[in-house]
């Protein structure tokens, strides 16, 4: 998983990001204190006051707004969450065998490369954290054993419990960038409205702060197309696949570039 731009999350060995170690990519007027000192850029800052600073002989005359701090890139830890239609349309037990193997396997990705993985499924008239973002394949596997397909498809629920866990993830650490993979084939049943809720929570989603990917698993001979309308109020793409097999998904998550960000 390699999301896009370059953020300043905890050391990891995922995307890039800049960090206080890794390979220097350039340097800057430090904010404070001053860390690693980029000589070269330093330097370069002082020579062109040399003569008005009275300089006589060998060697430059420094001053503090001279001082340059290196830059560095590494790589940094990240959060994927994924958002799970577990409602009884057409394919739900199919496409939630995909994503237990999915996450299964991102999870013991995530103990090598310390990330972590998070699970909301939406069915019936709500939604729930099943899987708390965390790094442990056990827990993983202790939560994932129970689920349950079946009922009518709250998607605004499940948006908006998303947006929930990202900013609670967001307080315990500031700089880790996240992931939302949607899992659904577009529909959205309840009281009301419940297709432009979930267009206002893709939207009110957007706003805070992320990445996402919507995997369009709309299947059988009438196609509604309501998961590329989805993808645009969520600002983000939108991925058919005809038959979900857990290691497609995951490496489709681990490649995910993309510039249709949300945020």
């Amino acid at each position: 998983m390699t999301l896009p731009g370059v953020g300043r999350g905890t050391l990891g060995r995922h995307s890039r990001a800049h960090t206080t170690e890794g390979r220097t990519t350039g340097a800057q007027v430090p904010s404070g204190p001053v860390g690693q000192l980029h000589l070269t850029a330093t330097l370069s800052a002082a020579a062109p006051y040399q003569r008005q600073r009275g300089r006589r002989g060998p060697g430059l005359v420094l001053r503090a707004p001279d001082l340059r701090t290196a830059v560095h890139e590494g790589r940094e830890q990240n959060l994927v969450l994924f958002v799970v239609d577990a409602s009884g349309s057409m394919g739900a037990r199919q496409r939630m065998g995909a994503v237990k193997g999915a996450v299964l396997a991102l999870l013991r990705d995530a103990y090598q490369r310390r990330d972590k993985v998070g699970l909301v499924t939406f069915r019936g008239n709500e939604a729930e954290l099943v899987l708390p973002p965390t790094s442990s394949v056990e827990a993983g596997v202790a939560r994932m054993s129970a689920l349950t397909v079946g009922g009518r498809s709250p998607l605004a629920a499940g948006l908006v419990l998303a947006g929930r866990v990202l900013s609670r993830e967001r307080l315990k650490d500031p700089h880790r960038r996240a992931l939302v993979v949607l899992v659904t084939d577009g529909r959205a049943t309840g009281t009301g409205h419940p297709l432009e809720d979930a267009y206002r929570a893709g939207r009110m989603l957007a706003g805070s702060g992320g990445y996402a990917l919507v995997v369009d698993c709309e299947d059988g001979p009438v196609r509604l197309g309501l998961c590329a309308k989805v993808a645009a109020h969520l600002q983000a793409p939108c991925v058919r696949l005809g038959e979900l097999q857990s290691t497609a998904l995951a490496n489709l998550v681990r490649a995910v570039r993309t510039p249709g960000a949300v945020a």
